[in-house]
C-alpha cells in the first residue's frame, strides 16, 4: 500500500508539472488552489 501512494504521488506531481510548462506557472497554480482552499473555510 505504501508503495502505491509513493508511486501516486509521484505520478500526479509529475502530472502537474508537465501541465504548467514552468515552475512559475506551477507555483501560480499552487497559490490559486491555496487560495481557494482558504476561502472555501
Amino acid at each position: 500500500m505504501r508503495k502505491f501512494t509513493i508511486c501516486a504521488c509521484f505520478m500526479l506531481m509529475s502530472l502537474s508539472l508537465a501541465s504548467c510548462s514552468t515552475v512559475e506557472g506551477m507555483g501560480k497554480d499552487v497559490r490559486s488552489a491555496g487560495d481557494t482552499i482558504q476561502r472555501t473555510f
